[in-house]
Parts: C-alpha cells; structure tokens; sequence
C-alpha cells in the first residue's frame, strides 16, 4: 500500500507517525548547525515548505523527541552530529501565520494567544525545583490572556530564561511566519503600531536573550533591517537569491521524479513542469510542493485530471492585482505582455522593504512579484539588477485572470462602446464587430507567440469577449455549450427576438486570420453548434468565427435566418 499524500499537513511529526510521504529535507539540519549563526531568517514564497521545516527542526533539537522519527532519512546518516544535538535543546516554537485582523488591538491579542498556546507546552516548569518562587510568579503571567505591553514584549526572552534555568541548557527560538502580522497591518493601516511590538519583542528575543543558543525565522518578505531587526548583531538573511540553504525549500527536479515513479505518474511529467516548475531560488531549480502534491493527490484518483491553479487558491493575490492595476499603455503594459510571451525583463530588486510601503511605486511591485514567487529570476546582470520571468503556466493564467478582472471593470464603465458592439453582433454586421473587437484589444495586455501555448491564446481572446458580454443581462450567453458533436466556444440566444449567436475563436497563428476564420466556421458547422439554437426556435442564427494574432482580429459570418435581421436600435 502506497503512502499517503500529505495535502496541507504541515506538522513532521504526523507526516512521519502516521505514514506519509515525506520528501527528505533533514540534511538542512546539518547545514544548519556546520554554518551556524545565532539569528538566521529564511524568506521564501508561501507553500514552499517553510512551516513543514520550522516543524522538523522542533522535532530533531527538543528535548524528548521522538528519536525514531528520523529513522531512515538523511540526518540519521550522520551519527555523531545526531549523537551530539538530537533531543538536546529546550525549544520554544511559535507561529504567528494566524495573527491577521483588522485591527492592531485584535492583532494584539492574537499575539498574546500565540504566547500563551506554547507557554502551556512548558507546564512542568510548575513542578521545576531550579525556577524560585519568582521564577514561577513570572511564568504564570505567560499564561494569562490580559497580559500587559511589558510581560508581551519580553514573553519570548522570558519564557527562553525559564527554560534556560530548568534544563542548564540554551534554547532554540523559532519564528514561523514572522511577517504575517505586518502584511496583514499593512492593508489595514496600523502598521507602525505593529512594527513597533514586533521590533521590541524581537530585541528582546534576539539581542539582549542571553539564553539563545540560535533563532531560526520564516517569512515571505526580507523586511527592511532598520524596521524590525534594528540593533541586532549581522542577523543572517537567507532569501530566495541566496545560494546556502537553497534546495531545502520547493522539490528539486529529482525529487518530483521520485513522487511521480512512487505513485506511477511518470507520464505527467511534462504537465508537472510546465505548470509547477521554474523557481530559481539561490543556485537551483524547483517546483512548488503545494502544488505537486495537490496535483499528485488528485490524479491519485483521476488519472485524467486536468493541471489547474492551487497555488493562487491560498492567497488573495493582491499584489498581481495592484500591479495590474497600475499598468498603463505605457511601459508597464508592454513589459507584461512580454512577459506573459515567456520573455524576460530587466529590473533593479529591493529586497529590504516595509509593508507599508509595498505598492507605493512600480519599482518597489516589481520587487514585491519577484519575492513573493509571481516572478522568477533566470539572470543577474549585475548588484541588484535580475532578470525576471514568469515561472510557470500556473502563474502566468494568475496574471491572466487578474488582467481579465480589471478589463471587465473597464468594460462596465463604457456603456456606449458595449451597446454599439452588441449592437453589431446581434445585426450581423461583422465589419463592425471586427472594429470594435480590435479597439477592445488595444486596451488590454496582448498575447504574442512564442512560449505561450495556443490553446491559452485562445482561452484569452474567448475569455476577452465573455467579458465584453456578461453585461448584457438579457441574452443567455453560455460558454463552453455541448451541442451535437462538440462544445461551441460561446453561444447566445436573444430570447425576445428569437436570434441565436455562435461564436468560435481561433488564434490566427504567424498573423494567418483569414484561414483561422475559415477554420472556425467549418468547425462551427461540422460539429453542429447551431444545433440546439435550431431546436430553441431561433428565426436567425448567426455564425461567427473570429480569428485573432495579438491585437488583431478578422470576423466573418455566415447566416440561417427564418426572418429578417432587425433594425439597429439600442441593444
């Protein structure tokens, strides 16, 4: 019996207990402890294993571990290394990925929760006959939910002297998702309340903790040193461009080989690179394991599954949506479409940001996309300057979906330009339709050949003209409809005046319109789109197939009419 797929489970522990697959991550325990620093801060993007990691080094270092967890796997090669650290550490582990409110009072008390949740991990403290009467009074203030500024702000310090005093032995601090809180502080305008918690928690923890053995911190961001980490001595900063510690994070190439010959998914492969593949972190390549595993799991139970968007699912995307936003036809616009094509563009990376300050300009959202993992780096010309690409099918529909949001937004601000479109459709007037369309495409990201898939060119421009239509609430307009032999790409009935419209599109490819059109009707007719407008009673049925190779397009029609075509009037 094969093992299970560990979908969202982030604990090692119960990966390793209960039987899961696990792919093998512990040789960063090695690296760990040979290049030792006394604070280290990992940043990656969300879902690349930060929290499973943080689990494991809890799980490897506390005192008491469960020793057989790590039968097997790569640590345990290293004997006397295990001999020496395993289960010799008192460890104090906490996360702070729930701490997101509205409010920084709300936010507050989710810290003090957090608090509280590991302080009573430590209840033997209670019984401890090296903590004094004092010790012990200082210890139940860690536990009560009204904890004031003082006791919070010291609460990591504390609690690390505590243990520190029981075992004889140092203590390991780690952090998971340190910059939750200011992410979340950020978008809802308390964020210089929250920096300033956070900085004096983490002085306390990190610079004046004469307990601390190490501290190992996780986060999206590199937030900006003078914001949070003012004072501490050369914290090591360990994003996505650093080489050490680079492979710990995301599956290597090798590793997903070796999910999809466990589960005998061998020939998805291709699927699994071109979708999930084509993060460059330090020195090497990997996949999203969020991702991997999700499709892995699904195709567990149907082998036909389709690779679709489980990354975007966990986040509001946010950052794809300002940066879309603020594109304009200027050189933003032309950046993205390049980038959308599969090429690359040049730009200066800050990594040393404050949440507060994400979205103020161009510059700093291209930083934001190539950190957060909505873009990739495949160069360093030199200093701070990458070369950026989107990294993988996944990621570029993201950018699509997010471009079709904000082009439907600027559809439903221009009345008269939809009105005269529809207007066009509905008389049959393809010249008229095929100038519209095409000033329709004038103002969005165009789609280019060359590493861009035909299919998802097509889905683009379909996706353009459901957007024009889903305005207009009283026609039926229905995508992807079966009829007869085949699913017609859009088709539309106007109930009060019995006219039903298929639409196919094509993708013109090296600019060949007038054969995709050709094409489109062809396929429109031999697979009996019209059919079910037929049965429906239509009087007119109007056939269009619409060919389009960047911001061009050609629209012919043919025509089965029962009646006559109406007069132009307001549609």
């Amino acid at each position: 019996m094969r093992k299970k797929l560990p979908v969202g489970i982030e604990s090692f522990e119960k990966i390793r207990s209960l039987g899961f697959y696990y792919v093998d991550k512990t040789a960063m325990i090695r690296e760990l402890l040979l290049k030792w620093g006394e604070v280290n801060l990992f940043t990656r993007p969300r879902r690349f294993g930060k929290s499973l990691n943080m689990s494991m080094l809890k799980a490897f270092f506390e005192i008491g571990c469960d020793r057989t967890l790590f039968d097997g796997l790569e640590i345990s090669k290293d004997t006397a290394l295990c001999e020496e650290y395993m289960g010799k550490f008192p460890v104090v582990s906490v996360s702070l990925k729930s701490v997101a409110a509205g409010d920084y009072q709300t936010a507050r008390n989710l810290i003090v929760k957090v608090i509280n949740e590991e302080a009573r991990r430590m209840q033997f403290l209670w019984d401890s006959g090296n903590l004094s009467a004092k010790d012990k009074e200082l210890y139940s203030l860690l536990l009560e939910r009204e904890m004031d500024d003082e006791t919070l702000i010291c609460s990591l310090r504390e609690l690390s002297e505590l243990l520190y005093k029981h075992y004889k032995t140092k203590v390991i601090l780690l952090i998971d998702e340190y910059d939750v809180p200011l992410a979340k502080a950020g978008e809802q305008g308390y964020y210089d309340s929250m920096a300033l918690l956070l900085r004096t928690m983490f002085e306390q923890a990190l610079k004046t903790n004469n307990s601390l053995y190490f501290a190992v911190l996780t986060g999206c961001l590199r937030v900006a040193k003078e914001s949070i980490f003012t004072g501490l001595n050369n914290p090591r900063m360990l994003s996505i461009t650093t080489v050490r510690f680079d492979e710990y994070f995301g599956f290597t190439d090798a590793e997903v080989r070796q999910i999809l010959e466990y589960y005998e998914l061998e020939d998805k492969y291709d699927v699994m690179k071109n979708w999930y593949d084509g993060y460059h972190f330090g020195n090497v390549d990997v996949y999203c394991p969020w991702d991997v595993i999700s499709y892995c799991d699904e195709l567990t139970d149907d082998p036909a599954a389709e690779p679709r968007d489980y990354w975007s699912n966990t986040s509001s995307n946010d950052v794809v949506r300002h940066f879309a936003e603020r594109m304009n036809a200027g050189l933003a616009r032309s950046e993205m479409e390049d980038l959308i094509a599969g090429e690359t563009v040049t730009k200066e990376i800050h990594e040393d940001l404050t949440y507060n300050r994400l979205y103020d300009s161009m510059e700093y959202l291209w930083s934001v996309l190539f950190m957060t993992g909505y873009l990739t780096y495949c160069g360093k010309p030199s200093g701070r300057w990458y070369q950026l690409a989107i990294p993988n099918m996944e990621i570029r529909n993201i950018f699509l979906d997010q471009i079709m949001v904000l082009f439907k937004k600027e559809v439903a601000r221009d009345g008269e330009r939809l009105g005269a479109f529809c207007n066009a459709l509905k008389r049959g007037d393809p010249a008229r339709v095929e100038k519209l369309f095409t000033e329709y495409l004038e103002r969005t990201v165009g789609i280019r050949d060359t590493f861009v898939r035909k299919p998802v060119k097509e889905n683009f421009y379909h996706g353009i003209l459901l957007g024009i239509l889903g305005y207009k609430m009283d026609w039926s307009v229905k995508s992807n409809e079966e009829s007869d032999s085949g699913y017609s790409d859009i088709s539309i009935r106007i109930p009060e005046e019995e006219i039903g419209i298929v639409i196919e599109v094509k993708y013109g490819e090296k600019g060949n319109l007038d054969a995709a059109c050709r094409k489109a009707l062809e396929q429109i007719n031999v697979n009996g789109y019209a059919k079910k407008l037929r049965e429906d009673d239509c009087d007119i049925i109007l056939k269009y197939g619409i060919a389009c190779y960047r911001k061009q397009c050609r629209v012919v029609l043919e025509q089965e009419r029962r009646g006559r075509i109406p007069a132009d009037r307001d549609c």
